[in-house]
């Protein structure tokens, strides 16, 4: 018996694509690396666990349950209709804020067009979606990326959210095969987490889910 036996863990992973046209998106450099990595470890410490994952050129977990989707509002309502049965839902995707206005229904030609405007309107915030809805003994894990300031947007973005525990990382971690991160929730100090693989990084993360969640159905 694992540590996450009987528990249903959600997790998000990869980018989004948001189409400008039939052969041009746009999105971001994020490998869906660590989304996977902690699906497989959820799996093998006894979670059933829901892979909700954007474009990743990746091979799923093993009994693992995978729903595929390519854009940020695919992944809104893939996560929102998923993330009531869960006891754990980890947002580790790096979702595209933004999407064009206008998806040009052609492959859009140069034609002599040396400068071209994109006008780019909001996607919906799945975390705060998921946390203004979760369930008091639900445990909602956010992820915050940011290129400055980053234990200060990092506290900003968990007290707004209202998430229980959030992942802060710098922009360097997109597409990186290490990363450092810092882990912050409501109840202790932060955890400071050293240069890592995405393994183990996936690893000391989930333990801390794992243990955050534990001392919930406690409470």
């Amino acid at each position: 018996m694992g540590i996450l036996s009987h528990c249903h863990v959600v997790i998000t992973a990869g980018p989004t694509h948001e189409a400008i046209d039939p052969v041009r998106f746009v999105a971001n450099a994020s490998s869906g690396k660590l989304g996977y990595a902690l699906a497989r470890l959820a799996r093998e410490r006894g979670a059933r666990v829901t892979l909700i994952s954007g474009p990743a050129a990746l091979v799923p977990p093993r009994r693992v349950r995978l729903i595929r989707v390519i854009t940020a509002r695919d992944m809104y309502r893939a996560t929102v209709r998923t993330a009531p049965t869960a006891d754990i839902v980890i947002m580790a995707a790096a979702v595209a804020d933004f999407r064009p206005a206008t998806i040009h229904r052609h492959k859009m030609k140069r034609s002599g067009t040396q400068r071209l405007t994109l006008s780019l309107v909001a996607n919906p915030d799945i975390l705060a979606t998921v946390t203004r809805r979760k369930r008091a003994d639900q445990m909602v894990v956010g992820f915050a990326l940011e290129s400055r300031n980053l234990l200060r947007q990092a506290r900003k973005k968990l007290r707004a959210t209202g998430c229980n525990m959030l992942v802060a990382n710098t922009v360097a971690a997109i597409g990186a095969p290490r990363q450092r991160a810092v882990l912050l929730d409501h109840h202790g100090p932060m955890v400071h987490l050293p240069l890592l693989d995405k393994t183990r990084l996936a690893r000391r993360i989930l333990r801390h889910a794992a243990t955050r969640w534990r001392a919930m159905q406690h409470d």
